[in-house]
């Protein structure tokens, strides 16, 4: 690997990590806007917003695509939609622990999509970390489970997470990056749309701190987050991006214990060592080299 490719890399990590934060710490406001409107309601704003500003910003990105990377964003778009609605449904028949766990399980999931789907050679390393992290979580997350239809389904979207990000991993490229992301927040606020019609259609935020929030969610934790995530998976593997993403619980235990009062417990502290040092493990470590295709 190169000085400037192992410098774009340790940049894009650091970027995506910084974005991965800014995931964890809006958790708890995320909490407050589903608790006045349907979570339905809240996906199509959050992603129509998120579409519309990219758009605004850069009209013609989608347009400069070819017809091939148009369908792959609608691609990555439809697993983050489905994803989203998946995990959803699933979270209102188990714990929302559970339902952390669960998720964020595409930490184990994206090394195994990625070799199936894209024949990529994993490194040790990145292994290891994979492991860590996946123990971590389950520190952080778990307190007794059983399985059930919940557990099931939030499994499924785990699956759709990680597959979404082995293809952008495999498909992003530094031209097209922007535009890749409005394909995915645009289909994935179509889902949001369409998921309203079991609530009798789109919610109105009911006021304008409830406003205040979905435009904040939809600029910076979706059009900025999710094009900081397509423009890093340029530059890092989709394992290395799953693992640095698996920081999110992470964050989202430090703001509630800051912010909304959460006791620091012992789980906390250990899961997320472990999950720190996972990303220690794949990201400091020696790199063994870009990952191959075999």
């Amino acid at each position: 690997m190169s000085a400037n490719a192992r410098s774009g890399a340790t940049y894009a990590s650091w970027s995506l990590g910084a974005m991965t934060v800014v995931w964890g710490a809006t958790f708890v406001l995320v909490q407050d806007v589903v608790s006045v409107i349907p979570v339905s309601s809240f996906l199509w704003w959050r992603f129509s917003i998120a579409a519309l500003v990219m758009v605004l910003l850069r009209p013609r990105s989608v347009l400069q695509m070819t017809w091939v990377d148009r369908r792959r964003g609608g691609i990555a778009g439809l697993l983050l939609g489905g994803g989203y609605a998946l995990q959803t449904w699933g979270l209102q028949h188990t714990a929302a622990s559970v339902s952390g766990f669960v998720t964020g399980m595409f930490v184990v999931f994206t090394p195994i999509m990625t070799g199936l789907l894209f024949r990529v050679r994993i490194p040790r390393n990145v292994w290891a970390g994979v492991v860590i992290a996946a123990v971590g979580l389950g520190v952080l997350s778990l307190h007794g489970a059983s399985i059930g239809a919940g557990e099931l389904v939030t499994l499924v979207a785990a699956l759709s997470f990680s597959m979404q990000i082995a293809v952008l991993g495999h498909w992003s490229r530094a031209g097209i990056a922007y535009g890749l992301t409005v394909v995915q927040v645009s289909v994935a606020a179509i889902i949001g749309l369409a998921l309203t019609a079991f609530d009798g259609g789109p919610a109105l935020p009911p006021d304008a701190g409830t406003w205040l929030a979905i435009v904040f969610l939809g600029v910076v934790a979706s059009a900025l987050a999710y094009g900081v995530q397509t423009w890093a998976q340029v530059h890092i593997s989709s394992s290395r991006a799953a693992v640095i993403m698996t920081s999110e619980p992470v964050w989202a235990g430090i703001t509630g214990v800051a912010i909304a009062g959460d006791p620091l417990t012992g789980r906390l502290l250990v899961g997320g060592g472990l999950i720190l040092l996972a990303m220690y493990v794949v990201e400091l470590s020696p790199h063994r080299g870009p990952l191959t295709s075999v």
